[in-house]
């Protein structure tokens, strides 16, 4: 056992303290870690070497599976790894890390999605002014703003959060260094620098919320119009699995961050940080692929025997820029 009273860091319980439990944990986010991590290379590859899908949708797609690739990294091996070794410790500069990267990457995450939700709508409702709306210049410049935004809110959160007082024992009733379940460990909830933060970032989830719901408002309202049953079939095949992604990723983050500490279970916070952290990684890659004809063909003609032999080579060409 750990020592908490000596410690400077935390200790995570995780999910269970049977030995078996651990055992079987460890296996299950492996394997959801695997498939994570092998879906959204397989996006990124793709979309690099396909030149049909060098295109603004494709483009934002690459940095949300990037995204999803670190998201994902920044909890789940550190959790494999306690419960292989059965001890749920980590330091508190590893716990400052995890708080950054996890709310700078969450961060970039809901601004990449409203920036993709922006794209759709230009590229609908908007037709004629899309390929000067959406420039290659102004899609690196969105991408741009989408990192260094989700970096100053992982700076401001590792910040405030680490600056409250703590009381009692450092034990995190969670797999990783979750922030609502950190705020349960504060002297008060009464800080002005919290309830700064907490307003901030829900003010700017909210304006994200808005903007997406008004873009898929208009997005509809123009496919309605369309005369084409196949031309609807083609939008909503690129628009439904965006808005089921958006969806899911919000409301399952939303609820967990929006509950008072202390109106919270700890399983039922285990259960709702799984829905945020791990399945929208593991998912995403085959929401985006199931759906969309072009990412469907391009992974075949990847995969095929006659294009393997030209894709290792240039493969090997780029790691070797």
């Amino acid at each position: 056992m750990v020592n908490l009273t000596a410690m400077s860091g935390f200790l995570l319980m995780g999910f269970s303290d049977e030995r078996k439990l651990q055992i079987l944990h460890a296996l299950l986010f492996l394997v959801t870690y695997l498939l994570a991590l092998t879906g959204n290379l397989l996006i990124i590859t793709v979309i690099t070497l396909d030149h049909r899908l060098h295109s603004p949708m494709y483009y934002f797609l690459k940095h949300l599976s990037l995204l999803d690739l670190c998201f994902i990294s920044v909890t789940v091996p550190q959790s494999i790894a306690n419960s292989l070794m059965g001890n749920g410790y980590i330091s508190l500069v590893q716990c400052i890390l995890q708080v950054f990267f996890f709310i700078a990457l969450a961060s970039s995450e809901v601004a990449i999605l409203t920036v993709m939700s922006y794209d759709r709508y230009a590229a609908i409702c908007q037709p004629l002014h899309y390929e000067t709306t959406m420039d290659p210049s102004a899609c690196r410049h969105a991408v741009i703003a989408v990192w260094i935004a989700g970096g100053l809110s992982g700076l401001m959160h590792a910040a405030i959060n680490f600056s409250i007082p703590l009381c009692g024992k450092r034990v995190i009733q969670q797999f990783f260094c979750d922030v609502p379940q950190m705020l349960k460990l504060a002297c008060s909830y009464e800080s002005i620098n919290e309830i700064a933060l907490a307003a901030f970032t829900t003010s700017t989830a909210f304006i994200c919320l808005i903007s997406i719901v008004l873009s898929y408002i208009r997005i509809f309202s123009t496919v309605l119009r369309i005369p084409s049953a196949e031309g609807r079939t083609k939008v909503f095949s690129t628009c439904l699995p965006h808005l089921f992604v958006v969806t899911f990723f919000l409301s399952a983050a939303g609820f967990e961050f929006l509950r008072l500490p202390s109106d919270s279970s700890s399983t039922m916070d285990l259960v709702f940080s799984i829905f945020y952290t791990v399945i929208p990684p593991t998912l995403n890659p085959v929401i985006y692929s199931l759906r969309n004809d072009a990412m469907k063909a391009a992974l075949r003609k990847m995969l095929s025997k006659e294009e393997l032999p030209q894709r290792k080579m240039c493969l090997k060409a780029m790691f070797k820029l």
